[in-house]
């Protein structure tokens, strides 16, 4: 999170929520409302320059989103889906409300084609038809409101998993919160396992970039880590290490069966050539070996 966090949502005064569901709005809206709603999207600032995190956060942030691309598959959707770390999610088509996570992920969802048009800069709830799946955030400072007033944003915006990170356990004596929103609200998942997405999250003491710490970390049923690409690189490198050596030891141990049959072999020379050379001796003595066997 922010240092200095900005305001939660950009909301006008007196703005109502709407009652309609969100993937409906923009089918409710009239031509003349989508026009007006199109010119105030080109509007909206998806990007202000201003620097939001810390280093742990952003190194947090990449040890989720490059672990989700590298091992990730929703049962469902497989490999279609967005997961992305400081974009803004737009959830209200009338003013332009948003809230910025720390990392978010939306399954069975693609991007839209041109990211450099306003659409495509951020996630805006009406043009991918939903919301996020789940929202990850990770607290740094006591303002964030990530267990008060976000935990009120998302569960409006209909948000399925939230989880809470604090590694410095700011806010309370537990560092990792994981939520359902159920039809009775808020419910802690006390293993964090995310039934609907076939994920998990765990903490996780390691080192990442150069940094040993207690990572958070997604994981499978099993409780496997979700590998990032470097990790996966360096099993790879490890299992073809291992292979290499294991064929090593094969050649080796055939060069020591080929080296033992070969001594066996001399050997039986030797024995013969010893053989001959008494036969030899015999039959020079008017012994005949024949008869001696």
């Amino acid at each position: 999170m922010p240092d200095a966090a900005p305001p939660l949502m950009v909301l006008p005064e007196q703005a109502a929520p709407s009652t309609r569901p969100l993937t409906e709005e923009a089918e409710a809206l009239t031509p003349e409302e989508l026009a007006e709603f199109a010119r105030r999207m080109e509007t909206l600032i998806t990007e202000d320059d201003a620097p939001v995190d810390n280093l742990f956060s952003a190194k947090q942030q990449r040890l989720l989103i490059d672990s989700l691309y590298a091992s990730w598959q929703h049962p469902t959707f497989g490999k279609r889906f967005l997961a992305e770390a400081n974009v803004a999610v737009y959830f209200r088509i009338e003013n332009g409300a948003c809230v910025v996570p720390d990392c978010f992920v939306s399954a069975g969802v693609t991007p839209i084609a041109n990211l450099w048009s306003k659409p495509g800069r951020s996630y805006m709830v009406w043009m991918y038809g939903k919301p996020p799946d789940v929202v990850v955030e990770i607290v740094s400072n006591r303002e964030g409101g990530e267990l008060s007033e976000k935990l009120e944003t998302y569960d409006w915006i209909r948000v399925r998993y939230y989880v809470v990170y604090d590694p410095q356990r700011l806010l309370s004596e537990t560092a990792l919160h994981v939520f359902e929103n159920t039809a009775s609200g808020w419910q802690r998942l006390e293993e964090g396992w995310m039934n609907t997405l076939g994920l998990g999250v765990t903490l996780w003491e390691g080192e990442y970039e150069g940094v040993k710490t207690t990572w958070l970390r997604w994981r499978d049923a099993e409780g496997n880590l979700l590998l990032t690409g470097e990790e996966q690189a360096a099993l790879e490198r490890q299992r073809a290490e291992a292979e290499r050596q294991r064929a090593e030891a094969e050649r080796q141990r055939a060069e020591a069966e080929r080296q033992r049959a070969e001594a066996a072999e001399q050997a039986l020379a030797v024995e013969r050539q010893r053989a001959e050379q008494l036969a030899a001796r015999l039959r020079a003595l008017g012994i005949d070996p024949e008869a001696l066997a």
